[in-house]
């Protein structure tokens, strides 16, 4: 599919947007938009074969992730988002590396209720942050495992207030490997089926 490959090829080289100049900014925007045009999925919300899953990150505006790669003698890691249908559970996992022994993790669980066709609305429940050694981190599925079980994390682990923290997503583009959404915040997220 061209508009996929051109989307692709716009993004190459940005480390996720954090790289990205203002002109490649703009033609990404550009790809998305063409892209979203030939969504061969009207309802993606309703397409939960699609949707479940675990996602990597391949670019975004959103500042809030992109700045966690400004942290001190750190850099950014793979981006998770990982999401299950049959708890109607969203992941978000970004992965910290720096000076060995002290690889990072910040992660943020939540509920999503569908609003529409393609729209979800996203209540954030549980922040964690820590240190990947002490919360024990392998992978996203086996890390999403223990919190779906109750774990307490030797982390700092919040519970969040779903009444303030929320937020929308709108999934504007999706298949088999890639999802394109928008976000509340006018950010714009491109991930692909990890």
């Amino acid at each position: 599919m061209i508009g996929k490959a051109a989307l692709i090829d716009a993004i190459a080289g940005t480390n996720r947007g954090i790289l990205a100049t203002e002109q490649q900014k703009q033609a990404i925007l550009a790809a998305i938009a063409n892209l979203e045009d030939l969504n061969p999925t009207p309802r993606p919300v309703e397409a939960s074969n699609l949707l479940d899953g675990d996602w990597r990150l391949l670019y975004t505006t959103s500042k809030g992730i992109l700045n966690l790669d400004r942290i001190p003698l750190c850099k950014l890691g793979q981006i998770y988002q990982c999401i299950r249908i049959e708890t109607n559970s969203v992941y978000n996992i970004a992965e910290i590396y720096g000076l060995p022994y002290i690889e990072g993790l910040v992660s943020v669980a939540a509920k999503f209720e569908p609003v529409s066709g393609r729209r979800v609305q996203v209540n954030f429940e549980r922040s964690i942050v820590g240190l990947q050694r002490l919360i024990g981190y392998n992978s996203p599925a086996t890390f999403i495992q223990e919190i779906e079980n109750g774990k307490k994390f030797a982390a700092i682990d919040t519970a969040l207030n779903s009444d303030t923290q929320q937020g929308w997503l709108d999934i504007t583009y999706i298949d088999n490997n890639l999802r394109i959404g928008r976000g509340n915040e006018g950010s714009v997220f491109v991930l692909s089926k990890a």
